[in-house]
């Protein structure tokens, strides 16, 4: 394979080359969900030519996944996700070296898991996960690329990066957070793809060095106005 072909619309950009496309290949990236978020994050890492990736996730493809999560079809549905998602990434880049967790991501395993990649990345779906996620981060020094989605709304931001706040900085109640009641909300089914490569262009910057990382900040959209902010953390 011609990787200096492959990538070249990537070494074109001064800020990466052929020096950043080499950093790319050379990280180890762990994705914790491969849903809505996750389907978009994991396409567009595999694209930019991470080394290693790690997807974790429990379920199984289900037809009402199909709006918003583009990594899986019709054919698949009640199939692991872990296993449809490694198919099809691999497909798309061969080169990937892809761990597949299929089981949740708890207190249990945090630990042993995340010690194996550079940076984490955030495509979960509740409260819980993303403190766990935090103080595992926190614990072992590994930056948090987090995200998330609702109805037509979505935030991104980078967390515990070079010393920078973590996600209790900006919800320091995990109780009053995780005691709420879950209630199924819809979700316009591009807004997981516009947050989703948020976030991996977020842990591009950080490979590369480049541009400002989105740490003690917040971005928020609303796709119903097209209004953005960045919020101070």
């Amino acid at each position: 394979m011609d990787w200096k072909e492959k990538y070249k619309r990537h070494i074109l950009l001064p800020e990466i080359g052929e020096e950043g496309q080499k950093k790319l290949q050379n990280t180890t990236v762990l994705l914790i969900g491969v849903g809505g978020l996750g389907s978009a994050i994991s396409l567009y890492l595999t694209a930019a030519g991470i080394g290693r990736l790690g997807i974790i996730d429990a379920d199984v493809v289900s037809l009402s996944n199909l709006q918003r999560q583009v990594l899986y079809t019709e054919e698949e549905i009640g199939l692991s996700k872990t296993a449809c998602a490694k198919k099809r990434l691999q497909a798309l880049n061969p080169e990937l070296q892809i761990d597949e967790y299929p089981f949740r991501f708890n207190k249990e395993n945090a630990l042993e898991i995340t010690r194996n990649y550079d940076i984490i990345v955030d495509g979960c779906d509740n409260f819980s996960t993303r403190f766990l996620i935090n103080d595992t981060c926190v614990e072992l020094g590994k930056p948090y690329v987090y995200g998330t989605i609702q109805e037509f709304h979505g935030q991104a931001s980078v967390f515990n990066y070079q010393g920078g706040p973590t996600y209790r900085d900006l919800y320091p109640d995990e109780t009053a957070l995780t005691s709420i009641p879950s209630k199924e909300l819809g979700v316009l089914g591009a807004i997981p793809g516009i947050i989703g490569c948020i976030q991996v262009s977020e842990v591009v910057k950080i490979i590369t060095e480049t541009g400002d990382v989105l740490s003690g900040k917040l971005f928020v959209m609303n796709m119903l106005t097209m209004e953005t902010q960045i919020l101070e953390i």
